[in-house]
């Protein structure tokens, strides 16, 4: 969503219907700005249930080993590295959407994967899960355009248990042997598993026998056992998959002293020019919690949230709680998501109001 707020007035409404019960509706509404009496612009979003991730393909494709179809194993290994899969969703220095592409989470600390493509021009970015989960992306660790891979990290709340993959160590792989792309669940069909086999391995890069759909870039390519194999940066006809071992070494470059950052964030600020405005470029509404779907159940809050200079929320700060501790937390944990553009850092308080019909 994106919204273009004055310094000082920020308006956001949005309003958020989602069936609760047998035929009853819950609202919550939210509504973000100073209280400066003028008439903000409305803007009225519909939220449906998401669809669950897809099963398996069944369906091999044409690099498939012959003996071996879509089955119990290929669900198996689906479940196992879907969790880790996500989408990276970049934006550009004026809040617009650049691109979305596949990535994997490679640390319980938030480190992911991804192609060096998928992040260029970018100055802010989040990661989101089949599950529902959304991060937000600090920056970039180390990337490099000559293998297109590209190390970000995510912002991981302590003591969150984050599924991520492990890297294959053997760089040396046997032409023929079996392996599977797997895409996000937010990808519809194209997110499914698909088994192929390796045509052919090169230093860095290995060929993938198979046709994998371009929403795959960016998607690991894993063994029987869910170990990363390769990164997929090229997609079509002709899969071609940069090493595990490339991205190994890509890690390397990381030192213990290294801080995730976006170039084009220093590249804003050193331009001489007036200040950026303020201007929200992700605010979901928070969603009604489901144990709260008591007939005639309702509560209003305000919360203050905090941004820094690159757009994310550092505090969310309850000026009036709606009297309803589900309110509150469901209200919190989605307000800690949301982004700004990059700005000097400002504040904005949001009333949010949770009813049932």
């Amino acid at each position: 969503m994106n919204l273009r707020l004055p310094l000082v007035q920020y308006a956001l409404w949005v309003a958020v219907f989602a069936a609760v019960g047998c035929g009853r509706k819950s609202t919550s509404q939210v509504v973000s700005g100073s209280p400066v009496a003028q008439s903000p612009s409305v803007s009225k979003v519909t939220a449906a249930p998401q669809s669950p991730a897809l099963a398996p393909s069944t369906t091999p494709s044409p690099g498939a080993k012959a003996s071996q179809s879509p089955s119990s194993d290929l669900a198996k290994l689906e479940s196992r590295v879907r969790p880790s899969v996500i989408l990276v969703t970049v934006f550009d220095p004026s809040g617009n959407l650049l691109r979305t592409q596949s990535g994997f989470f490679i640390s319980a600390d938030g480190r992911l994967a991804t192609t060096a493509r998928a992040i260029e021009g970018g100055i802010n970015a989040v990661a989101k899960t089949a599950d529902g989960g959304i991060y937000n992306v600090s920056g970039i660790l180390v990337a490099s355009k000559a293998l297109d891979l590209a190390v970000l990290q995510a912002d991981v709340k302590p003591r969150k248990l984050l599924r991520f993959l492990e890297l294959h160590k053997d760089a040396d792989l046997t032409v023929g042997t079996g392996v599977a792309v797997v895409g996000s669940g937010l990808a519809g069909s194209e997110g499914s598993p698909h088994e192929m086999t390796i045509g052919a391995q090169d230093s860095d890069h290995l060929e993938i026998a198979g046709t994998t759909p371009v929403s795959s870039i960016g998607a690991p390519v894993v063994n029987e056992n869910g170990d990363v194999i390769g990164v997929v940066t090229s997609a079509g006809e002709k899969t071609i998959a940069r090493s595990s071992a490339a991205l190994d070494s890509l890690l390397s470059r990381i030192s213990a002293d290294t801080q995730a950052h976006w170039p084009a964030t220093t590249e804003t600020r050193a331009t001489p020019g007036p200040t950026p405005k303020p201007r929200l470029i992700y605010a979901p509404a928070p969603a009604f919690p489901p144990q709260a779907s008591r007939p005639g159940l309702s509560g209003t809050g305000r919360f203050r949230l905090t941004f820094d200079a690159n757009g994310n929320v550092t505090n969310v700060q309850i000026v009036q709680s709606t009297g309803n501790l589900l309110f509150d937390e469901a209200a919190t944990k989605t307000l800690r998501q949301w982004k700004s553009a990059p700005s000097q850092g400002w504040q904005a308080t949001v009333p949010v109001t949770f009813q049932t019909r």
